[in-house]
């Protein structure tokens, strides 16, 4: 899959699952489960145990038919890896220049994370494909995303952090390419539970926002 293509792909869904578990095992049933509800893109990130097993795994079992993506990606060495694993994208909680040259070398989409004016530029202008914005409910939100758009309406966002059901179509609406959606999609308690059928449906209810949100803006 060319880096176009990824990038298109992920643009189009609109929804980056963001799933860190406690197990293997029940990282690998909850992308199960979001991809049952439709969502054909995940970030596995490297703080799940034995994270680059499941995505190897992952990788073997869906095939093409799932784009896959590293996440908390904190080194080159670790970016380098998680291809190795089959990894078609990479998330940074931080910005980290060396990860995404490693990400370039291979022709990997990267999205780096940043949170100020000074650091999204920074991540633009060392050819971040995305910028990942967090914490980003901790510093407003969708009207962060706004506000951040007006000097940079250039620079793909990717908000993290504070993306629920609630608020997930109003970051689209301020001007993001995608949210990516953590606990508010996979959670803990669930996971626990072994309902892993409820993230099926959270993936079907997200996938509605952010259709409903690009109708709107095409309004």
């Amino acid at each position: 899959m060319t880096k176009q293509t990824i990038l298109s792909t992920i643009r189009e869904i609109g929804l980056v699952p963001v799933v860190r578990t406690a197990s293997a095992d029940s990282a690998f049933k909850a992308i199960e489960a979001i991809y049952a509800g439709g969502v054909l893109t995940a970030e596995i990130t490297m703080t799940v145990p034995g994270a680059l097993g499941v995505l190897e795994k992952l990788a073997d079992h869906f095939g093409d038919r799932m784009l896959l993506g590293a996440g908390t990606v904190l080194d080159p060495e670790t970016c380098r890896a998680c291809m190795l694993a089959g990894a078609q994208f990479f998330v940074t909680p931080a910005l980290n220049f060396k990860t995404i040259e490693m990400a370039h070398r291979y022709g990997k989409p990267i999205m780096p994370g940043a949170l100020t004016p000074t650091e999204v530029l920074a991540a633009w202008d060392a050819g971040a494909d995305l910028v990942k914005i967090f914490p980003c409910d901790n510093v407003g939100g969708p009207k962060y995303i706004k506000a951040l758009k007006g000097p940079f309406p250039q620079i793909e966002m990717i908000p993290t952090g504070g993306v629920s059901l609630t608020t997930a179509g109003d970051f689209l609406k301020a001007g993001a390419s995608a949210v990516a959606v953590g606990g508010e999609l996979v959670d803990a308690k669930t996971i626990k539970e072994g309902n892993y059928a409820i993230f099926t449906e959270r993936a079907k209810r997200f996938l509605d926002v952010v259709k409903a949100a690009r109708l709107e803006l095409k309004a």
